[in-house]
């Protein structure tokens, strides 16, 4: 078999985990086959600065078709190069990574007709966007030439179901993967330092900080619950990133006199990200919209409680109220307020719903899906 996966930028670093490890499996279990992924550009424009250092590196075979951002590669240009990629390459399977771009689709339309199987990667939920009739029936065309689908978790899973395709198309249902490798090393190495550090405990956010975040409501509810803080170790929130709302968050902080109490520690590469974990209790998830949260992800495999907003798309999947956080309506803020309280008031529970953390983020291995993903490839 030979296996082509189209891609949208080389920057993503939990990406280039994943084809890594499918690399792997198939150079193991399918060694007659070849494995190649075209990744378009080499970034979006506003992420630009999340681009690899180099500090951590991924092998796997990769072309990029244009050295620059994705933002200035045209419709036309991009067809073209894809097209010419594909007929070059001669695949017996595609693996697109997205039904919102014309060219992949065209791309998609186009191995069917050649005879060639194809594989559609979906992190789309019902929540994603406002959806229309029209919109609808328009993707189930789309969807339904593919001929499996790879799916970020539950809520993804659901809504390509309601498009019509059936649940035994659906082969992998847990695509939402990270670096578990390096976020468990570089959190292990942080901790031992962390646990000879007499500190306060710590809720943590990770993130940009974007209108659709509700970082506003977090720290409005830190203020409230605050003050059920023990003397001997008291909380502090902190805040992993950098973005538009800064300056905004920082006045609202100043205005509840908690600017020794809540710290923003600006923004990092996602490799330095553990060290923030390891010396935190809690990570806090508030957004109004998320499409799945791959912070909640690092976290749990460095074995901490969660509270994510129910709007974020890896609830269905990785938060179980009571066992290993909580979840609530992040346009109620008493509830918030009242899963933050819970751990104030009641410490001792951190390393049990931690480790239900580990357990419930177990089938999320990069590994073992990839291993999925490659079988599922040859089944075809």
């Amino acid at each position: 078999m030979r296996v082509l996966v189209v891609h949208n930028q080389l920057w993503a670093h939990y990406k280039s985990r994943l084809f890594s490890e499918i690399h792997s499996a198939i150079r193991e279990k399918y060694p007659e086959s070849d494995f190649l992924v075209l990744q378009i550009a080499l970034y979006e424009a506003s992420r630009s600065v999340m681009q690899s250092d180099d500090a951590i590196t991924y092998h796997y075979p990769y072309k990029v078709l244009f050295e620059r951002s994705l933002d200035q590669v045209g419709f036309k240009e991009r067809r073209a190069a894809l097209f010419a990629a594909f007929d070059a390459y001669k695949p017996t399977v595609l693996n697109i990574t997205g039904y919102f771009d014309p060219a992949q689709v065209l791309l998609m339309f186009y191995a069917r007709l050649k005879g060639v199987k194809v594989v559609l990667s979906s992190e789309s939920s019902s929540a994603d966007h406002n959806r229309s009739f029209f919109k609808e029936t328009f993707k189930k065309l789309i969807i339904n030439r593919a001929n499996i689908f790879f799916c970020f978790g539950k809520t993804s899973a659901e809504y390509i179901e309601s498009l019509g395709v059936a649940p035994s198309r659906i082969p992998v249902r847990n695509a939402a993967v990270i670096d578990e490798e390096v976020v468990q090393t570089r959190h292990a190495a942080a901790k031992q330092t962390a646990i000879n550090v007499q500190r306060t405990r710590k809720f943590v956010y990770v993130g940009r900080l974007a209108t659709e975040k509700n970082l506003g409501t977090l720290i409005t509810a830190f203020a409230n619950v605050h003050k059920f803080d023990s003397n001997q170790r008291p909380w502090q929130l902190i805040f992993v990133g950098d973005g538009p709302e800064r300056a905004a968050l920082e006045k609202r902080t100043l205005g509840y006199h908690l600017e020794e109490k809540i710290i923003f520690k600006g923004g990092f590469p996602w490799y330095k990200v553990p060290e923030f974990l390891a010396e935190s209790d809690v990570l806090i998830l508030p957004s109004k919209s998320e499409p799945w949260g791959l912070v909640v992800n690092e976290a749990m495999v460095c074995g901490m409680p969660v509270i994510v907003s129910e709007n974020c798309g890896c609830v269905a999947d990785l938060v179980k109220n009571d066992v290993n956080g909580f979840t609530f309506d992040p346009d109620q803020q008493k509830e918030l307020e009242t899963a933050m309280q819970f751990f104030i008031q009641n410490p001792d529970n951190i390393p049990a719903m931690g480790e239900a953390s580990l357990k419930l983020i177990a089938p999320f291995s990069s590994k073992q899906v990839a291993r999925q993903m490659a079988d599922c490839y040859h089944n075809l």
